[in-house]
Formats: structure tokens, sequence, C-alpha cells
């Protein structure tokens, strides 16, 4: 048996255990960095830290407050809370106390809410502000099961017998471990394998969500096989801003606690491009809007920069793709990143115009960032390889526990989602769909035996519902959602997210593409632009001080873009053309439910929304 095998199979029963370890380990090294915004609301924020045994402090205090509250084994405590160290410190703390979390996105509202609340059975809310706790006073009386509110920002909130401050818990827990003060250890103890750790509900595109039931196991197996990568180590800086309420962020915290390094957490999105610098992370995670956004807003500021600077950035860009696209190549080949002298040269030239700017903008220290949730364009995966941001695509499922592929450090192939993590069997059935096996599957659908057993065979396999391809040496690519492929009227299938990745890779102004034609006779396209960039573009093109609803609409924009859908239906087959598309007044956003919270597109949704748009592009033509 390798060490990596040993590694896995000899996995203590909980990250809870894993975490207790840690903080024996190591309890004066630097767990967590969080900011403390300026007391002005002005100015820059102050950074501070936790070691792993001042989190410990913390983590046993709310795990030992929720028993005096009277939490039991695999109880459900609810969390609703954006991303920042208290989520980490309270979903330990719920662990440490055998209890388990029901994930919250803090955007939902407070019927899905109360409905996530109510199915999971969940006795305990941690909320994050008086936001949160209103939605739970608002449907308090459909919550009967729900005993406390804790809050952890209690700036404005009236706490009574049900609702109490994040600080009051944890003082209760301390008075409970000083009169009991192997309490926390005794829970952890206690806990078993394939006791229920976490239920996270997945965004449905139709109908309630799914409460995906993740044991105990799910996440000592991640963290373990985590670590057996080899892609992060002691040293590393994570900075963490994805959502946690996601399974793509809880994971990192696994691998976190197993590795031993520094997080840097902080779920403000608009202070991503400020923070960088100042984290300086060696790693990072993403979902790949936030790389398609860089790379618009890079190449927004080149353009404005006038007409010799927008070029020497298209020719940069250029050269980056093709100096990826060889070194990636030659890599596979002959285990060397090598590629000819003139494109050495070229690229040489093109770092210091363009490259080295863009990855200081990244904090200058960036070794690889992980991009997950949907596919990367491939071109704009390149563009950052060859600009020196390795960005190591990886592929889950929340019934998976989020990682089952990455890809392996230098060996990494732009395009693909990487080999299975340790552990993680695979095999592509006949019609395509990727099956997946091993510890990190799902135990089922909270109290939905039907839609478990649509999903999971007897035999431990799970139907991703993704289609997908397998190299010969073990990479995967994923070509489609097998429910988003569509048959034209003329018997082609269409994969759309294909088309839609390769427009992204050529337009810039793009935010949003959705790709139809299902049953018609030609494909046609809903384009939703970046607003940033294509103000800038329209403050240069006689549209200066328009509204983006007046920018979209304007001739000079259909016609720009209508420049990028012909470059598009270049490279495509013929039955792949965009016949027709129309520009959407506004982007699809999270707030209207066209994107779930970790922004992927719910298509029905878009669908429905700008049914009108869609019945004008088909209007009139001939259906085979």
């Amino acid at each position: 048996m390798s060490d990596t095998q040993t590694l896995i199979e000899n996995r203590p029963p909980s990250v809870a255990t894993l975490f207790l370890e840690r903080v024996a380990r190591t309890p004066d090294a630097e767990a967590y960095r969080y900011p403390v915004p300026a007391a002005s609301g002005q100015g820059t924020d102050e950074w501070k830290s936790l070691s792993w045994g001042q989190a410990a402090e913390r983590v046993y205090a709310i795990a030992a407050g929720l028993v005096d509250l009277g939490v039991q084994a695999e109880e459900r405590v609810a969390l609703a809370s954006s991303t920042r160290v208290e989520w980490i410190l309270t979903d330990l703390g719920v662990m440490c106390a055998g209890a388990a979390v029901t994930t919250i996105y803090p955007q939902t509202n407070a019927e899905e809410s109360a409905f996530i609340l109510s199915d999971s059975e969940s006795k305990v809310l941690i909320a994050e502000d008086a936001a949160q706790v209103a939605k739970a006073r608002e449907t308090r009386a459909e919550l009967p099961g729900l005993h406390h509110v804790v809050v952890i920002d209690a700036t404005g909130v009236e706490t009574d017998d049900w609702v109490i401050s994040l600080a009051d818990l944890e003082a209760r827990g301390k008075a409970y471990l000083e009169k009991h003060p192997e309490a926390v250890k005794e829970r952890v103890a206690a806990i078993t394998a394939d006791q229920l750790a976490t239920l996270i509900y997945t965004s449905g595109t139709t109908g309630r969500p799914k409460g995906v039931r993740l044991p105990h196991d799910n996440w000592s197996y991640m963290a373990k096989a985590i670590a057996a990568t080899g892609l992060v180590t002691q040293d590393d800086v994570q900075y963490l801003w994805l959502p946690l309420a996601h399974v793509f962020g809880k994971v990192l915290t696994s691998g976190q606690i197993e590795v031993g390094h520094v997080t840097a957490v902080d779920g403000r999105i608009d202070k991503i491009i400020v923070n960088l610098p100042v984290v300086q992370p060696t790693y990072m995670a993403a979902v790949p809007r936030i790389f398609e956004k860089v790379y618009n807003g890079v190449a927004a500021k080149a353009r404005e920069g006038g007409p010799a600077k927008y070029k020497i950035f298209q020719w940069a860009a250029g050269v980056a793709r093709e100096y990826a696209k060889v070194t990636q190549d030659n890599f596979r080949r002959t285990g060397t990143a090598s590629a000819p002298f003139g494109l050495t040269a070229k690229h040489k030239v093109a770092d210091a115009l363009v490259y080295k700017k863009l990855r200081e903008a990244f904090g200058g220290r960036l070794r690889a960032a992980v991009s997950g949730s949907v596919a990367l364009a491939p071109e704009i995966g390149f563009f950052f390889s060859g600009a020196g941001i390795h960005i190591l695509e990886g592929y889950g499922l929340t019934e998976s526990s989020a990682a089952s592929f990455v890809n392996p450090g230098e060996a990494y192939r732009t395009g693909t989602v990487g080999k299975p993590l340790p552990g993680c069997e695979v095999r592509i059935a006949d019609d395509g769909e990727i099956l997946l096996r091993g510890p990190g599957i799902m135990q089922g659908y909270h109290g939905l035996p039907e839609k478990t057993a649509e999903v999971l065979e007897a035999d431990g396999w799970f139907h991703t519902g993704d289609i997908g391809e397998l190299s010969a040496d073990g990479y995967l690519r994923i070509t489609d959602r097998k429910k988003d492929l569509f048959k034209t009227s003329g018997g082609k299938y269409i994969a759309p997210t294909e088309i839609e990745g390769q427009f992204k890779a050529v337009c810039p102004f793009v935010s949003n593409i959705v790709v139809l034609g299902a049953d018609r006779n030609y494909c046609s396209a809903l384009i939703a632009l970046d607003e940033p960039a294509i103000l800038g573009w329209a403050a240069e093109n006689g549209l200066a001080g328009k509204a983006y609803a007046e920018v979209v609409a304007a001739p000079q924009t259909l016609e720009m873009v209508q420049g990028y859908v012909d470059r598009l239906n270049e490279g495509v087959q013929r039955w792949q053309t965009i016949k027709k598309f129309r520009l959407l007044p506004r982007d699809l956003d999270v707030e209207h439910g066209e994107l779930t919270p970790s922004l992927k597109m719910k298509r029905p949704v878009v669908e429905r929304t700008y049914k009108e748009l869609i019945e004008d592009m088909y209007a009139g033509a001939r259906e085979a």
C-alpha cells in the first residue's frame, strides 16, 4: 500500500478530530487572518490574526455554548452568513459539538430560508447580522423547532431569550467548560465517520432545493486527499473569499486544517482587488467569472490607454496563449515546459510590458489559482497561464464534497479538470455521463430517498449529470451538463457551454451568454455585457454619459457585438453558428434568480424571463 493510500485509509472519523490534532501540533502558528474595517468606515482595513491555539479557544467556547443550549449529536445548527472568520469558527464549533451544520446563503430570501430551516429541522440558527435575524423573526411562526438564534454582529439587534449574541454564546460556553473541562473533547471523541456533519442545500433551477447529506467522513477524506496532492504546503497563504455556504468554499477549510497553512478570510467581493496586494496569497480559489472580469478589466484599461497600448495588449495576449499552449504541450511530451527561442524572446518582452503588472495585481506571490464550479473558457485559461497566473481547474459537485478532480501542479492542462483525487474512482457511461465513486460521495438527499435512488446506485456509483471524456493518461474534460445538451430541429446535438466559452474568449465585453436552439432550426443567443467594460467603450464611441440600458440598445453597440459574433462563427461548425442574438437590458444576477450564489447560470429562469426576446429571434423562421 502506498503512503498516500495509507494516509487516506487511516484517516480519523472527523475534521473535528483533525482540528484538535492540528491545535496540539502547532498551537502558536498563525491560522487565520481577517480584516477589521476602520472605525469611521473610511480608510484602510486593519488585518488581524488568530493562532491555532487562539482559534481553538473560540471554537471550544462555541461548541460548549451549543452543548449548554441543549444541542445533541447530529442535531442541525444552521449558519446564515457571508464569508468571514466567524463562519469558520462557528462551523468548527458546531462540528466539535458533534452537531451538523445547515448552510444558508445570506442572499436567500425569508421564505426559502424558512424552508431550509424547517426541512433540516435546525434547532439553532447562527445569523450574521440584523438582516438575517429579521428574516428569522418574520417566519418564526413557521419554525416551532427553531429554539434559538445566535447573532454574530449584534449591532442593531434586540436580544432576548430567543436571540442571543455570539459573544453571549461563547461566554456561556466558557462557563460550561469551567464545570465540564473535557466536554468538547468527549463530544469529538464520540463522533463516528458516518455521523452527519453538513447539510448543504443545492440551488435547484426548478422547485425546492435538496439537502445534500455529507457525513464527517467526507470532510476527513477531503482533508487528507487535498494534502496528498501536494498542491499546498504549510508555508502557503490562502486568500479565501468564496461563499462558505457553498461546498467549494467549505472544502478549502478542511484542507487547510490538515496542511496547517494560513488562510486570509474576507468574503466581500468588492474588496478582492484591494485585498490581493495586501494579503499577497500564494494560492487562491475562484470561479471563472472572477478571471473573466479580470481579463475584461485588463483589456478595457489597455483600450483606455489608446490604440497603441491596446494593440500591445492584444499582441501580448496572443503571445501568452501561444506560449501556454506550446509549453504545456512540451511538458506533456518531454516533462519540460520549454518553448522555441523566438517565442521565448517575445514572451520576455510581453512579460515586461503586460504580464508582470497582472501578477502584481494578484499580490505578486501567486503560485496557482484553483478554478471550479463551472467551466473556464480555455482561451482565457491559456491567457493567464502564459502570463504566469497558473489556473488549475478542478471538478466536483455538492454531492461529491466539492473536490473530485484537480489539475496536478506543473503538469496541469488548460481545458481539462485534471485527474481524480486519491481514492476517487471515475468511469464514463455509454452516453458519456461521468460517474464517480469514493469516500467523498454524499449519503443521499435529506428526506428524499426516491431522489437519492435516481442518482446513487446501490454499489456506490454516483451519476453526476455531466458529460465528459477521459484521456488515455487520466485527464478529464467536461463537455457539458447532460440536461443542457440540446438537439436542433435538424438533428444536430449542441453543447451550449462550449460555444459560450468560445465567445467569452473572443469578446472582452461579454459578462454572460446563453446559447439557445433546442428544437429550432438554428442557434441564437442572449448576451449580457460587462457594465464597466462596455461603459468605458461607450465613452469612446459617442455614447458618453449614457446609462447601461441605453448603451446596449444603441446601433453602434449592436454592430460592435455582431463583429465578435462573426468572429465566433468563423471558428465553429456550421450548425453551431449564432444566427441571431439579443443584448439584455441588464446583466444576469443572483437577486433576480438567474444565477445561483456560486454564479452558475439557471438557464430555465433566464429563458422564462426573456421569453419574448427569444420568440422574437425565431419569429417567422421556418422550422424544419
